[in-house]
């Protein structure tokens, strides 16, 4: 072997480097003549947030345990019933930007086709449209809220 293919050409790696960094990906490998070089980032460290555990049964009000299982008990027999639902798992917003209003609100009607909310799945937007003409009467999920494929986000009737 020559030792002219046996050396490795810093220069290229530099740049493989900086492509990596500009696209913000996790690994890029390369092949040509007969030279593969794969260059790769370090996995990010995970951040665990700790959360509070709740104050025990028999320190809450006994009203406050009542209250909240009836309200629940409806808004989720309505929201598998008859409403708009995730087609992915992501993260939704209510508006196409920070600084806009809302594409729709309870009372508003809309026309099948319409753009309901937008869910970002692997920085990608992508919008919910309105599976049926008629009136948004809830919205049951909040801007910047992660949600579940299937789970209710609108009802519409």
């Amino acid at each position: 072997m020559s030792t002219a293919k046996n050396k490795l050409d810093t220069g290229l790696i530099r740049e493989l480097a900086a492509i990596l960094r500009e696209a913000d990906l996790g690994e890029l490998e390369v092949e040509h003549e007969g030279l593969r070089v794969r260059v790769s980032k370090p996995a990010a460290p995970t951040m665990v947030q700790a959360v509070a555990p709740a104050a025990p049964a028999a320190m809450q009000a006994p009203a406050a345990l009542a209250a909240p299982a009836p309200a629940a008990a409806p808004a989720a027999a309505a929201a598998s019933d008859n409403a708009v639902k995730s087609p992915m798992v992501g993260t939704v917003y209510l508006s196409p930007d920070p600084n806009s209003k809302a594409y729709i609100a309870i009372g508003d009607k809309v026309k099948k086709g319409d753009t309901l909310m937008l869910i970002e799945a692997m920085k990608t937007f992508n919008p919910v449209e309105a599976d049926r003409a008629g009136t948004v009467k809830a919205i049951y999920v909040e801007n910047a809220q992660p949600v579940e494929f299937g789970e209710a986000l609108v009802l519409i009737e």
